[in-house]
């Protein structure tokens, strides 16, 4: 019977069950971070986003797109390859200055055991034991505009809006589809090198309606483990602001690009560096080093941090961490290959860290017109 409980409990416990927690974590694959750009550098990137990715991060940012078009992919393992988290997106300019863009996020674990028949009239019989698969998928919808304001000298305003459609299934067991939207604002000093960046996520908050199909048998079993059986739920994502302010210095072939990220959540305390029963704030940062090898080629090296935690250590003591990213990139013409080392729930002293290497790609489409 512990087998039983083990998987309902992990299962119920990860899918929001319970109102609060559901509130508080609801659609966290979307906070996850996409580009291996973006995670070298902690997912700092608020302000300095300015092509496909920034359909993701900040949507004002593809009003910045110089290229026709541009696509990006991405694939990642987490949690040593028990997680598979993939991102495709595609950005193409509709006028001078504006833009639209698509992208799609998919978290997914596969061959989770589903034990729910493996004691049949008292016997153990594992040839009874299937699987099944949880997917968290969701589409991102983008629109950005560069507004010509006369009042700001020097600098550029454009803003942007995401309108996400959410999917997420537990197997044969819960389904859910939801709806919401994201706005973000750039301001842009090209003449002192300097990005200030803001976006509101589900700004409107984001709603995921959850509906549960449980047999009569497997609800006895929930029964007789002393599980909750699930009722159809509404799930409700709050809103969170996110603000980054980027500086980049050029020197000959080199330059330098520092940017300070925060994250404040609306949802009450959590772990993070200043929090407070009413919201929290969890500030990150990261840098960039590019070298122009010629005018179509570039390298850059990256690096960052975030996850400013505490955890309480062998001894009984509270103490703080954070986590290190770095990464690489280079640039081709038109085609960028991105690399990070990262760890998504990294924590010091708290075991083995399970690294990931993540790579990404974009491509940038031009086509000579009259």
């Amino acid at each position: 019977m512990k087998l039983y409980g083990i998987v309902i409990t992990l299962l119920l416990s990860a899918f929001g069950l319970n109102g609060q927690n559901a509130t508080k974590y609801s659609n966290e694959f979307l906070q996850i971070g996409v580009g291996a750009r973006s995670l070298g550098m902690g997912g700092a990137m608020i302000a300095s986003s300015r092509d496909v990715y920034s359909g993701y991060w900040n949507p004002a940012g593809l009003a910045a797109i110089e290229d026709n078009a541009q696509v990006a992919l991405m694939h990642a393992s987490y949690f040593a390859g028990i997680a598979n988290y993939d991102y495709g997106a595609w950005a193409t300019k509709t006028s001078d200055n504006s833009a639209i863009g698509i992208s799609m996020v998919r978290f997914g674990v596969d061959g989770i055991a589903n034990t729910f028949d493996l004691i049949r009239n008292g016997e153990i019989d594992y040839s009874r034991v299937t699987s099944f698969n949880t997917t968290d998928f969701a589409a991102i919808i983008s629109y950005a505009r560069k507004e010509d304001i006369r009042s700001l000298r020097q600098v550029d305003f454009s803003w942007g809006g995401n309108m996400k459609i959410i999917s997420r299934k537990v197997g044969p067991f819960a389904k859910a589809f939801g709806f919401g939207f994201d706005v973000g604002g750039k301001f842009v000093n090209d003449k002192k090198n300097w990005e200030l960046g803001v976006v509101i996520r589900d700004v409107t908050s984001t709603f995921n309606s959850w509906r549960y199909t449980f047999t009569d048998a497997q609800k006895d079993v929930l029964a007789a483990t002393q599980n909750a059986i699930p009722k159809n739920t509404l799930e409700i994502t709050l809103p969170r602001i996110m603000g980054g302010f980027a500086k980049t210095w050029e020197k000959d072939n080199w330059s330098f690009l520092a940017e300070a990220d925060m994250n404040i959540t609306l949802d009450g305390k959590r772990n993070t560096l200043i929090k407070t029963s009413a919201f929290s704030i969890d500030p990150y940062m990261g840098t960039e080093i590019g070298y122009d090898i010629s005018d179509a080629n570039h390298l850059y090296f990256r690096a960052g941090i975030n996850n400013f935690q505490q955890y309480t250590n062998s001894n009984g003591k509270k103490v703080a961490s954070i986590m290190p990213n770095v990464g690489l990139g280079f640039t081709f013409g038109k085609f960028s290959l991105d690399y990070a080392l990262t760890n998504l729930t990294a924590v010091a002293g708290s075991g083995p860290a399970l690294y990931s290497n993540i790579f990404s790609l974009k491509l940038a489409i031009n086509r000579e017109g009259k």
